[in-house]
């Protein structure tokens, strides 16, 4: 049998594993909560790994790879900066948004929001619900086409094969499935991911003659390689390191992500989870991060290093272990999106939907609403990848910035303060997404600094001055 045939066999054998979880899922989703929330019955492991798979798609297996060939150890950095947005999210805001989402009744983070802060205008609930669709539609494409390219690469079918084939498998195990099917599927995805990025990279460092023997010839081609500032000094380095390092206040703000934690069975689950992450999370950051470098030497002179990981996996692994590696970038990829997938859906049917226009009078039609916004938004992002319209791209440049400044300052203070209120959440995501679009297209996140770090600054403010002013109009005590 030839080598292309058995890796396509293992593809095809991890597709139909996430099928089956989809199938086992559907059998136990009779509620909105069932569908949104898996019931809030994920234990630790799931908590812990669906959550983070589902934030790095294949940005860590492709694009961080090709950022560490290409920058050398500076490009760790990006590292440490998702580690501390792992931290942030798990031991600051996991335990207290679970606690919070339970009492108040909320599935998704719009509801958590317009329940927090008591709105019966609808008006935070729409708001943040228009902010997650619109930062997600492109960004929901553009993993499609990515699920297209890595289709084509991997078992050699022409892109709109690939786009066609991979976007019907998630939408089939989220579809029928629902949120247990996407955290699942995820825990499987991360599963496999954590495994390939730490193999993989011995066996590249190995070929490139060890640790030592990596860093002296990384050295010889170019000094700057092994440097932790990238031979960068003065401002230009103090905006480069807030830059990757502000990368982590995106997490906070991902629904995808903090919607984990919101279905975590017990508090104890969200204590073990925090763990488990960040070991995961430290294990594939730096292991996508010395495959890069080992990568440098194996094969210093590759066309495209984001292709590094497929191309060194069939050149330098027999074909059943290269199946395996392969299917890893499949996963990164798929797990982000089904789970991107369920949170845009979500925001349309039950916020807007539901609770905005009150459509679903029932469970049943409830959870037919949300299945039909599935089936509508995964073949809106399939028709978008194949045809290819480039605007796409131009809003996943906002999207987990946008999404970060909205709701990570909002969601952070709404736990640890009361002090934060309705119109001043209003101002915060507002301020935040705003900021985002303004400096990215204003250039200042080439000049000067990542477009985050502001953005959330600047929500930061707008939360409690307009929450100030508001107590100020209401004679409210200003310090309460």
């Amino acid at each position: 049998m030839s080598p292309d045939a058995i890796i396509l066999i293992i593809v095809l054998l991890y597709t139909a594993l996430l099928l089956f979880i989809g199938y086992i899922s559907a059998l136990k989703t009779k509620s909105r909560e069932d569908f949104f929330l898996a019931g809030r019955s994920l234990g630790s492991w799931v908590t812990a790994i669906s959550s983070t798979a589902s934030s790095e798609s294949g940005w860590v297996v492709l694009g961080f790879v090709g950022m560490a060939y290409k920058e050398g150890v500076t490009a760790l950095w990006t590292a440490v900066g998702c580690l501390l947005g792992y931290f942030v999210n798990l031991y600051l805001l996991a335990p207290k948004l679970r606690e919070n989402t339970k009492s108040l009744n909320s599935l998704t983070l719009p509801d958590y929001i317009s329940d927090r802060f008591e709105d019966k205008t609808n008006i935070l609930r729409i708001s943040s619900s228009l902010i997650i669709l619109f930062s997600l539609l492109g960004y929901l494409a553009a993993q499609m086409t990515a699920v297209g390219k890595a289709m084509n690469a991997i078992l050699t079918v022409d892109y709109s094969t690939g786009v066609i084939l991979g976007g019907i498998v998630i939408l089939i195990y989220t579809l029928t499935g629902g949120f247990r099917a996407v955290s699942y599927t995820d825990f499987i995805q991360g599963i496999i991911m954590v495994f390939a990025l730490v193999v993989m990279p011995l066996i590249v460092v190995a070929k490139a003659g060890g640790y030592s023997t990596m860093l002296s010839n990384l050295n010889n081609i170019d000094p700057s390689l092994i440097a932790v500032t990238g031979n960068r000094t003065g401002f230009t380095l103090f905006g480069f390191v807030i830059g990757l390092l502000g990368i982590g206040l995106g997490y906070p703000g991902q629904p995808h992500v903090i919607t984990r934690y919101m279905a975590a069975e017990s508090d104890e689950k969200i204590r073990q989870s925090q763990i488990i992450a960040m070991a995961w999370g430290t294990l594939v950051f730096y292991g996508a991060g010395f495959l890069g470098l080992a990568g440098r030497i194996v094969m210093p002179s590759i066309e495209d290093p984001e292709k590094l990981f497929p191309i060194i996996s069939k050149s330098l692994l027999n074909p059943i272990l290269a199946g395996i590696m392969l299917s890893a970038i499949l996963s990164a990829i798929m797990s982000t999106v089904s789970s991107q997938l369920l949170v845009a859906s979500s925001s349309l049917s039950r916020d807007i939907f539901d609770k905005s226009f009150g459509i679903a009078k029932t469970e049943k039609s409830a959870l037919l609403l949300g299945r039909a916004s599935i089936f509508f938004l995964a073949i809106f992002s399939i028709w978008v990848a194949l045809t290819d319209i480039r605007i796409v791209f131009w809003f996943v440049l906002f999207a987990w910035s946008g999404l970060g400044a909205s709701f990570g300052p909002l969601v952070l203070y709404s736990l640890w303060t009361n002090y934060i209120t309705k119109w001043g959440a209003f101002a915060s995501m507002v301020v935040g997404f705003t900021t985002t679009v303004l400096w990215k297209l204003s250039g200042l996140s080439d000049k000067l600094v990542y477009e985050l770090v502001p953005a959330f600054v600047f929500a930061s403010f707008a939360a409690f001055g307009v929450s100030f002013l508001e107590k100020l109009i209401k004679k409210e005590d200003l310090w309460k």
